[in-house]
């Protein structure tokens, strides 16, 4: 079995590769850098051109080879090696007819918890939506505590106002919910210090990105300085960076990106690393479509660490579109599926219908007009 052809697809934000091979089998993967997705897309075009020929089930010697490839990296070159590792993943698992968890190890959980992402909104707006997501099944939030508006508060209001939001949603939802907090980069290093002993008295699950992650030395000083377990990893892309957020960072939680860190192969060695320091691991899947969402549920399944999945509502447009078929959340967790492979499919028809989101990337600003973190 060779590579025949690899094909890119950009639609919303997210990048799709479809790999062909000479005996009909096909594979599906997804970047999940969302900012700059046709940047992603020409990375893979060229990637492509290397693979053509190529045994598909190589799996391992194809992401090293394309990552050492000019020695670049960044999140273009991550998101493009992510997807197509993706891809062969899902031949493979197609090829033997085994679900890529199978192919994994096999199954060492029933299900998959979700971590729903409950969006920006006022006090009440995000606490009502706390309260319906638990209705709905769901046993852990992940709370947009840091508002757009922060920026233009003082520090002494603006997390007064970010402890009444927790306040609220700690009496919505009671003890027995899971949430963590999302800081989303916004924050210096001694004003996050301060904001996250004011948070304590409401027991997160985790603080992530307190801080822009620019420094593995300034992320280590605000976890020795706090008694909340931090989440990070996001933004990084091979087990490189990893290493050094898991050693010295002074992580709890690690936050990989199955659509940037590499794909399956790689991001099931950030688990490991994490895993042999006793850290869970917590994926990072806000900009992500259905597919890279698949790929993050059969991680899920077979990693020893992972603790819950982050999710965004994808029972809608344009997810449903882009695919045959969404992986279904019921009551909160992804069961598992025994369909070969990641169990997804594109939706040609579908993406023809979903316009690319053309965007100037965002730049926050504080009152003097100067640059904020983010």
């Amino acid at each position: 079995m060779k590579i025949e052809r690899i094909d890119t697809y950009v639609a919303h934000n997210w990048m799709f590769v479809e790999v062909t091979t000479d005996s009909g089998l096909k594979g599906v993967g997804e970047s999940t850098f969302f900012g700059f997705p046709e940047a992603t897309a020409s990375v893979a075009k060229g990637f492509g051109e290397r693979l053509i020929g190529e045994d598909p089930l190589r799996i391992e010697y194809h992401n090293l080879s394309l990552y050492r490839a000019y020695s670049m990296r960044g999140m273009a070159i991550g998101g493009a090696i992510s997807a197509i590792d993706q891809a062969l993943w899902d031949i493979k698992g197609k090829h033997y007819q085994a679900p890529v968890w199978d192919l994994l190890g096999g199954r060492v959980r029933d299900r998959v918890r979700a971590m729903l992402v409950i969006p920006y909104g006022t006090a009440e707006e995000v606490a009502a939506s706390c309260k319906a997501a638990v209705e709905d099944g769901y046993t852990a939030l992940k709370v947009m505590v840091y508002q757009p508006e922060h920026h233009l508060m003082a520090f002494g209001a603006k997390v007064k106002d970010m402890v009444e939001r927790l306040a609220l949603i700690r009496e919505v939802v009671g003890w027995d919910v899971e949430i963590g907090i999302e800081l989303h980069r916004n924050m210096a290093l001694g004003e996050s210090i301060a904001a996250i002993r004011e948070f304590e008295q409401f027991r997160p699950l985790f603080v992530e990105d307190p801080i822009p992650p620019d420094s593995v030395l300034s992320f280590g000083e605000v976890s020795q300085k706090s008694r909340v377990p931090m989440a990070a990893g996001e933004r990084n892309t091979s087990i490189w960076e990893f290493r050094e957020y898991v050693e010295h960072g002074g992580v709890h939680h690690i936050r990989p990106d199955v659509g940037i860190a590499g794909g399956i192969t790689q991001t099931r060695k950030i688990c490991a690393l994490a895993e042999a320091h006793h850290q869970g691991i917590i994926p990072h899947a806000v900009p992500s479509g259905p597919v890279a969402t698949a790929a993050q549920v059969q991680l899920g399944f077979a990693v020893p660490n992972w603790e819950v999945t982050e999710h965004m509502l994808q029972d809608r447009a344009p997810w449903t579109k882009a695919v045959k078929a969404i992986v279904p959340v019921i009551n909160g967790h992804w069961l598992p599926n025994e369909t070969p492979g990641l169990g997804v499919e594109l939706d040609h028809e579908g993406l023809k219908t979903i316009p690319v989101i053309n965007k100037v990337p965002p730049t926050s600003l504080k009152t003097d007009g100067s640059v904020a973190f983010r």
